[in-house]
C-alpha cells in the first residue's frame, strides 16, 4: 500500500532524503520545492518502504489504509499531483541520490581554526543555520535569544492543536545541548549587548529574529478595544511572555476576522474548537480557561477576493471541514463566489468548498445557534465601529466597493501578514520589512548575515528555512578564509553577557523550564502547561520554586 503525505507537512525535504525511488516531489532540485504547499508521493512509483514515514521530523506521512477519515482526502490530493507535473527522472549510477534533501560542501582549509558564530533568534530559520555549521563544520555556535526560552516561531507560531508539527522542535532541541554550543537566553541584543559588542567577540553574527510585527488594516477605529492583531491573539494562546493572560477578550458572541490566509484559519478554528479537545495540545492555561468561559459561537472570515484566490492552503481548510461539531458555511452574497466553486476542477481552493452549505447570513441579528464559521469572499474590512469597543465591522457588499455592509460583532481580529522590524545597528528595507542583503550577507556590514523571514519577508513554512539557511551559511564560510578574527577569546562574550543579565538562561536552565512544564502538565492531565510569563520561565530555569499563572 502506498504512501501519502499529509495536513503537517514541513517540506523540509528530509523524506526526499531517505526515498529509494525518487517518489517524493517536489524536490530541493526542482522549480516548485519551497513554492508548493506541501510535498507528494507519487502513488505510482511508491514502494510502500516507510522510510520517509520514519524521517518525517512532525509525523506527517502515513499508509493510504491506515488513514484516518479526516485525512483520506491526502491520498487523491498526493496523486492529483503527478497528474499536472512530470517529475524529473530518477537519478543512476554514482549520483543515485542527487534528488535528496539539500547538502552542500563545507569546507574550510586544513588551517583554518574552528569559526565563533553568533545566532541570534532559536526558531527553525536560526536554528537550521545553527544545524549546517555544527554538522558540516568545526563551527562554535553561541545561541541567542531575548526570551528566556528556545524556540521562536515553533513555540509561539504553531498552533497549539497541531502537534505533530511542533515535534519539529524536537529536531532542533537536540542541538541545545551540543559541546559546541553556548546558549544565552533573555539575552537582548540592543539592549544588554552591542552588535557592535556582539561582532567583536564572533567571527560571524547570523540574525534569525524573524517577522515579529503584525500588519495593520489602516481603518478607521482599528484601536478600539476588541480590535486585536492575529499576532497578538497567536500569542496570547500560545503563551508569549509578551501578552498578558487579560490580553484578549472572549465575550462576544461574533468574531470577524479580516484575511483568509492559513493564519486566519487557526486563529478561527481556536475559537470555535471544543476547549476539551484544545486542552489536549500545549494551549496556555488562561486561554483554556477564557474559551471554555467565553462566550463565541461564530466566526466570519473575510477575504477580499474570491474563493478560487484564497490565500489559504488546501490542508488548512481540509482540517476546517473536519472540526467537530463546527458547521461551515459559505456567505452567499456574491454570485461570483458560487459561480467560482461550481466551476472549480477537483484539487483546486475552491473545489474543496463544493460540499460547503451557502446562505445569504442576515448579519444584524445573533448567530444562531451551534458553532460555525462563515467563508465572506470578496469583502474588505472598511472600519471597525462602536465607540468604546467594537460593536460591529463596515464590510463592502458584494466586491463593489461602493456597497457596504455591517455585521454586528464585538471584536475584529485583523491577519493579514506579519513584517519584521529594524534590527539594532543593522540597515532596514520599511517597505519590504527586511534588512537589505546579497546572499544572505548584510548590505554595507562585513560579517554580519540574515536568514528567515528578516532576509526574505514573511514566506514560507517551517522547511522552507532549510534552504534559505543553507544559502546564508554557504556565504559565510566563503567569507570566513578573508576575514579576520574577533578581537576577544571564546570564553570573554560569555563573561560580557553574565556582567549584563543576571538572568541569563543557559542550556541547564531550558532543560529545567522542560521538565518543569512537563510536570505541570502531568498534574493537569496535559502533555505540557507552558510557563507564560518571563519571571515563571527564569525561575524554573533557575530552580526556583514558583507556580504557573
Amino acid at each position: 500500500m502506498t504512501y501519502a503525505i499529509t495536513q503537517t507537512c514541513c517540506s523540509d525535504a528530509t523524506c526526499v532524503s531517505v526515498c529509494p525511488v525518487n517518489c517524493i516531489h517536489p524536490t530541493p532540485g526542482e522549480p516548485g520545492f519551497g513554492r508548493t504547499e506541501m510535498l507528494y508521493i507519487d502513488p505510482e512509483s511508491c514502494i510502500d518502504c516507510g522510510a520517509c514515514a520514519d524521517a518525517c521530523p512532525v509525523d506527517a506521512v502515513f499508509p493510504l489504509d491506515s488513514l484516518p477519515a479526516a485525512q483520506r482526502e491526502y491520498g487523491p490530493l498526493n496523486a492529483a499531483y503527478f497528474a499536472d507535473h512530470e517529475p524529473a527522472p530518477a537519478p543512476t549510477g554514482p549520483n543515485f541520490h542527487a534528488w535528496a534533501r539539500p547538502s552542500f560542501e563545507r569546507s574550510l582549509p586544513s588551517d583554518f581554526g574552528p569559526l565563533r558564530v553568533a545566532v541570534v533568534g532559536t526558531g527553525p530559520a536560526g536554528m537550521y543555520a545553527a544545524e549546517d555549521l555544527l554538522l558540516h563544520t568545526a563551527a562554535e555556535v553561541t545561541l541567542i535569544d531575548r526570551l528566556p526560552v528556545a524556540g521562536g516561531l515553533i513555540r509561539y507560531g504553531v498552533a497549539p492543536d497541531h502537534l505533530s508539527t511542533r515535534k519539529a522542535g524536537d529536531t532542533f532541541a537536540r542541538f541545545h545541548s551540543h559541546p559546541r554550543v553556548r546558549m544565552h537566553l533573555g539575552l537582548e541584543v540592543g539592549r544588554d549587548v552591542t552588535p557592535a559588542e556582539l561582532a567583536a567577540h564572533h567571527d560571524a553574527v547570523i540574525y534569525a529574529v524573524g517577522a515579529p510585527a503584525g500588519r495593520r488594516l489602516g481603518i478607521p477605529g482599528e484601536d478600539l478595544p476588541g480590535s486585536v492583531g492575529a499576532s497578538t491573539f497567536v500569542s496570547w494562546y500560545n503563551a508569549h511572555p509578551d501578552v498578558a493572560a487579560d490580553a484578549v477578550v472572549l465575550s462576544a458572541e461574533r468574531v470577524v476576522v479580516a484575511g483568509n490566509g492559513n493564519v486566519a484559519l487557526d486563529v478561527a478554528r481556536i475559537l470555535v474548537s471544543d476547549p476539551g479537545a484544545l486542552a489536549a495540545g500545549d494551549i496556555a492555561g488562561h486561554a483554556l480557561h477564557a474559551l471554555r468561559d467565553g462566550a463565541v459561537r461564530e466566526v466570519v472570515v473575510l477575504g477580499r477576493r474570491g474563493p478560487e484566490d484564497a490565500a489559504y492552503t488546501r490542508s488548512e481548510l481540509l482540517a476546517l471541514k473536519h472540526l467537530p461539531g463546527v458547521e461551515l458555511v459559505v456567505d452567499d452574497h456574491d454570485a461570483r463566489v458560487g459561480a467560482a466553486i461550481d466551476a472549480a476542477l477537483p484539487g483546486e481552493r475552491a473545489a474543496l468548498l463544493a460540499g460547503v452549505g451557502r446562505a445569504r447570513v442576515d448579519w444584524s441579528r445573533p448567530p444562531s445557534e451551534g458553532r460555525r464559521i462563515v467563508f465572506r469572499f470578496h469583502s474588505s474590512p472598511l472600519a471597525a465601529l462602536g465607540d468604546r469597543a467594537v460593536t460591529g465591522v463596515r464590510v463592502t457588499e458584494a466586491g463593489s466597493g461602493a456597497e457596504t455592509r455591517e455585521i454586528a460583532a464585538g471584536m475584529l481580529l485583523s491577519a493579514v501578514g506579519q513584517r519584521g522590524v529594524a534590527v539594532a545597528g543593522l540597515p532596514f528595507d520599511e517597505a519590504a520589512g527586511t534588512v537589505p542583503h546579497v546572499a544572505g550577507r548584510v548590505a554595507g556590514r562585513p560579517g554580519t548575515y540574515v536568514v528567515g523571514w528578516i532576509k526574505r519577508g514573511p514566506s514560507g513554512g517551517i522547511g522552507a528555512n532549510r534552504t534559505c539557511a543553507a544559502e546564508t551559511i554557504g556565504a559565510l564560510l566563503e567569507d570566513a578564509v578573508a576575514g579576520t578574527p574577533p578581537e576577544h577569546g571564546p570564553k570573554a562574550f560569555g563573561r560580557l553577557a553574565r556582567r549584563r543579565n543576571r538572568e541569563i538562561v543557559d542550556a541547564c536552565g531550558l532543560a529545567r523550564i522542560e521538565r518543569a512544564e512537563l510536570a505541570l502538565g502531568h498534574r493537569d492531565g496535559r502533555p505540557r502547561l507552558k510557563l507564560a510569563t518571563t519571571s515563571e520561565l527564569v525561575a524554573a530555569a533557575k530552580g526556583r520554586r514558583r507556580t504557573a499563572s
